[in-house]
């Protein structure tokens, strides 16, 4: 056998030892699995509008986002389901036409009863204390007072007991901020104080989206498995979509970053079906809910940070049962029945999600939005999220095989005559490489099937570029336990 030393010459003459560092079958690095938030800032906001930068707390996230900002707040959910992954934050700056949502809160009343108003701002409980005898005017500069103090994603003005709300970052989000009173309702000892009333009008008016195609290409060749976007209309998601196209993009051939795209989107089950086979994209998943609290980017950061804790330790387990936090759910007759759910949602390309006795929001299936192929068939290959991080990995892992073992080698016909140890391959030695590979791979249950897979692989030179060797790659992904059925034909006696 002979053994090839990169830097240890073969004409030595000078005694004794030398001896080489090959670190080629010692790293056992996993490759970073890095969060992305993508989301509008306010001016207030440090961070500088389109350049990527990695997260080190919540409190620079906050400060860096500008408080009460889009992709504050999505930092926020973002970190109360996952403490310690790595995230990175692409900051949107508002487009220059836009124009902000606005809304009103009308008191009304003179307060014959101390206690508190259990005001709710896009999730977010806003309480206002109240005395016997506050007038509207008093009891508005409050209410005012108390919405600027906090973390929620409007401004609050107040003259003549009504109180006017304007969204912080400006376009087509303000229009999603939920306003509402006593989510808790009664039971949960919400209730307004007596002799006081409040009507709400909804946050409205909120017009033109920034564009992030120029901020997205600021991304470069950094990996980025996790994409939360805090912009769901078609115009950004076109433009996600082109970042991970099989043919030019995150997932072609030429770049192999990989990746995947999630939002959240509001709306009543038809309208999320239409949503979801309109967009019919491999690569983007859309969590559908309505009358929740919590607004869309709050939903798809809080649902992807608790995903993601899981798809790093092991893609191909399924995400079912995950709980999240920091998301308030919709009240029970706004929840989307099991029957919606199988039959209009998860054959839509909408993900779903239950509600646990305590009322947490809990994973129940995230799927992509492809529905059907080119030629319009009904087609389930990436139905499942547990897919395309699954191929994400086996892919990364039979590149990191490749070009640790083959980095450097020359390449001979197969029934070439060599010395054992030559840094020498050919189509058949790649092709038993490959196969152990696989189990590897099997045993680490990824894939299965290696009988099969031995049997289907093809490795051979090409036939006009004598320094290219292709392979046909027939593996079977593992696949996840979804549905137990239990015929129970039971007796009495």
């Amino acid at each position: 056998m002979s053994i090839n030393f990169s830097n240890i010459p073969s004409n030595l003459r000078v005694p004794l030892f030398y001896a080489e560092l090959d670190p080629r079958f010692a790293n056992t690095t996993p490759i970073a699995q890095r969060g992305l938030l993508v989301g509008q800032m306010t001016a207030a906001g440090t961070y500088t509008p389109g350049v990527p930068v990695q997260l080190t707390s919540v409190a620079d996230g906050i400060a860096g986002a500008g408080a009460g900002s889009v992709l504050a707040g999505m930092i926020q959910a973002w970190r109360e389901n996952d403490k310690t992954g790595e995230v990175w934050v692409l900051p949107i700056s508002d487009a220059g036409a836009a124009t902000a949502a606005a809304g009103t809160l009308t008191i009304t009343g003179t307060a014959t009863g101390s206690g508190t108003i259990p005001l709710y701002i896009a999730g977010t409980k806003v309480s206002v204390a109240v005395a016997v005898g506050d007038t509207i005017a008093a009891i508005a500069t409050n209410v005012a007072a108390q919405i600027n103090a906090a973390l929620v994603p409007v401004t609050a003005t107040a003259a003549a007991g009504v109180v006017t709300l304007t969204a912080r970052n400006k376009g087509l989000v303000g229009n999603e901020i939920d306003v509402r009173l006593s989510y808790l309702g009664s039971a949960g000892g919400e209730t307004l104080p007596a002799g006081v009333a409040v009507a709400i009008v909804a946050l409205t008016g909120g017009a033109t989206n920034p564009t992030i195609t120029t901020q997205l290409a600021a991304l470069g060749d950094k990996t980025f498995d996790f994409i939360v976007s805090g912009l769901n209309d078609a115009t950004s998601l076109d433009a996600l979509k082109a970042l991970q196209l099989d043919t030019t993009g995150r997932w072609s051939p030429m770049q192999q970053l990989y990746g995947h795209v999630f939002t959240a989107a509001r709306g009543t089950a038809g309208t999320l079906a239409t949503l979801g086979v309109g967009r019919n994209d491999q690569h983007l998943s859309i969590i559908g809910f309505n009358d929740s609290p919590s607004p869309f980017w709050v939903w798809a950061a809080a649902i992807v940070g608790q995903a993601a804790v899981s798809l790093r330790g092991d893609p191909a387990l399924p995400l079912q049962y995950l709980t999240v936090s920091g998301v308030l759910a919709p009240p029970i007759a706004s929840r989307f029945s099991i029957g919606v759910r199988n039959s209009t949602l998860l054959y839509s390309g909408i993900s779903t999600w239950q509600v646990d006795a305590s009322g947490n929001i809990v994973i129940e299936n995230i799927i992509t939005t492809y529905v059907t192929n080119s030629q319009g068939n009904n087609d389930n290959s990436y139905l499942e999220v547990e897919t395309m991080f699954t191929l994400m990995y086996v892919l990364r892992f039979m590149r990191s095989r490749i070009e640790t073992k083959f980095g450097r080698m020359k390449l001979a016909a197969d029934g070439t005559r060599l010395i054992a140890g030559s840094k020498v391959v050919t189509p058949s030695s790649i092709r038993a490489d490959q196969i152990a590979a696989y189990r590897e791979l099997e045993e680490g249950g990824y894939v299965q099937k290696s009988d099969e897979f031995a049997a289907n692989l093809i490795v051979e030179k090409d036939a006009n570029t004598p320094n290219r060797v292709n392979v046909l790659w027939p593996g079977t992904l593992i696949e996840q336990l979804r549905v137990f059925a239990m015929l129970v034909q039971f007796r009495l006696t």
